[in-house]
């Protein structure tokens, strides 16, 4: 396995290893896409030529500073401090190693490489998603310890023009040549419907060695889940799921259909969900959560305490956009507060069933919309700070939640006020992270509420 956590410190990686075998395996490779995922998880970044590639390799590839905290518009963040304050100045960005892959949907040969930028003295910039899930993961291997994650991400499949309102609906399917209108969870014949683009995404993800699992027609008509496999290397397993998502929206627009992960598009349909699973491995390879229900592990009820703690911290980086907190309504699958519980999907973290060796916690709280880096990163300093402090999470619950608990609808102004705020986020990744992702939200919502909707022509127009 590629090492994906070579000190910042270390020369620059020239192409060789498992990066000059897949180069190797691209027959005819003409130009490769330099991806550099910035902090709402879009792929920004170059297209050089096959020529290029080695002096990209020892020289690393200029790209300015800002686009780590653009807008989801595109737009510079002048708060963040990284725009014209500094000259709008460029910063080194190097490969990272391991992850050159093939670009398999592209109509000439391809490849496509993840970048990790550079601060101004050489390091590694302590604000890149990336980075900051790798200093997390240093605090996990200094006290010998290794969590094992895999995500699961729910996606929507639409047709490529708006319906007669503007709106998205489903794709029509592939074999009836209908929109399907009804819920059909787990249904297998849709799944058979839409054959040609669930094999098509496997046949990507396998030339990619993407390690993609299952496949199931998700609670909405249209509705998607893929799920990788477990990895004991975190950074690697989020970089298969940036990869995954680039990969299921390009098989999707080859095929005349767009894929799409915002969390909550339909307003009577179930939101798109981002679940992480975790276990935590000692130094000799146990899983320190293996535990039952009857007698759970204390390091198991720990992390879930510390998640507990931190829940309001970071929901910003569970939610990121104004549109990731329609998601959180009742009986959707959706959790609304952070109980947890054994075999259970109306709680936050969830247990699920599994003999006691492979016990872990899945946390179901971000949307598909959210940095993946950063949800993971989350995730697990919430799980080592109550592991470090012995936070009790309380009983688990048994049956629904929604109607147990107090339900806790949670707004995008609540949550960025907390993070900008949050100890919690400062000492965990750092106030340079803290200010400048805090800021570059703050931005979006105050452009995002200039605008005036098409609701409130219809409801203030005449009446007032």
């Amino acid at each position: 396995m590629p090492d994906h956590q070579a000190p910042a410190s270390a020369a620059p990686t020239p192409l060789a290893g498992a990066d000059a075998d897949a180069l190797q395996s691209i027959d005819g490779c003409e130009a490769i896409d330099l991806l550099l995922p910035d902090m709402n998880g879009l792929l920004r970044g170059k297209r050089v030529s096959r020529d290029a590639l080695e002096k990209v390799y020892r020289d690393g590839v200029c790209l300015p500073m800002s686009l780590i905290a653009t807008d989801i518009t595109g737009n510079t963040v002048e708060e963040t401090g990284l725009g014209y304050d500094i000259g709008d100045e460029d910063r080194i960005c190097r490969p990272v190693p391991g992850t050159l892959r093939p670009v398999p949907w592209a109509p000439r040969p391809m490849a496509q490489l993840l970048l990790a930028m550079e601060d101004s003295a050489g390091g590694m910039f302590e604000a890149n998603p990336r980075e900051v899930l790798r200093h997390v993961l240093d605090r996990f291997a200094a006290r010998g310890l290794t969590p094992v994650v895999a995500v699961e991400l729910e996606f929507y499949l639409f047709d490529q023009r708006a319906d007669a309102h503007g709106r998205p609906h489903p794709a029509l399917n592939p074999v009836t040549g209908r929109r399907n209108r009804s819920t059909q969870v787990y249904y297998m014949e849709d799944l058979n419907d839409y054959r040609g683009f669930t094999d098509a995404v496997a046949a990507a993800c396998r030339a990619q060695s993407i390690p993609a699992d299952t496949a199931v027609a998700e609670y909405a008509p249209g509705q998607f889940e893929i799920n990788l496999k477990h990895r004991d290397d975190a950074l690697a397993a989020c970089d298969d799921a940036v990869y995954l998502k680039r990969a299921i929206k390009a098989v999707a627009q080859q095929q005349g259909a767009q894929a799409s992960f915002m969390a909550k598009p339909l307003v009577e349909q179930a939101g798109n969900g981002m679940h992480i699973h975790v276990s935590i491995l000692d130094p000799e390879g146990r899983n320190i959560f293996a535990s039952s229900p009857e007698a759970p592990a204390d390091a198991l009820k720990h992390a879930i305490g510390g998640l507990q703690r931190s829940a309001r911290d970071c929901l910003l980086l569970f939610a990121p956009h104004a549109n990731s907190y329609r998601r959180f309504v009742p009986n959707a699958y959706v959790p609304l507060n952070d109980c947890w519980g054994y075999n259970n999907r109306t709680v936050a973290m969830r247990i699920p069933h599994s003999d006691e060796r492979n016990t872990r916690i899945e946390h179901r709280v971000a949307g598909a919309d959210a940095n993946i880096y950063l949800v993971t990163a989350a995730v697990l300093a919430g799980m080592l700070d109550g592991m470090e402090n012995g936070f009790d999470p309380g009983p688990p619950v048994v049956g629904n939640a929604y109607e147990q608990t107090e339900a806790r609808t949670p707004y995008w102004r609540q949550a960025i006020d907390a993070f900008l705020a949050s100890d919690f986020i400062a000492a965990q990744f750092g106030p340079s992270f803290r200010h400048i992702y805090g800021q570059q939200k703050l931005k979006e919502m105050h452009t995002f509420y200039t605008q005036v909707t098409d609701l409130e022509y219809e409801w203030y127009l005449r009446a007032v």
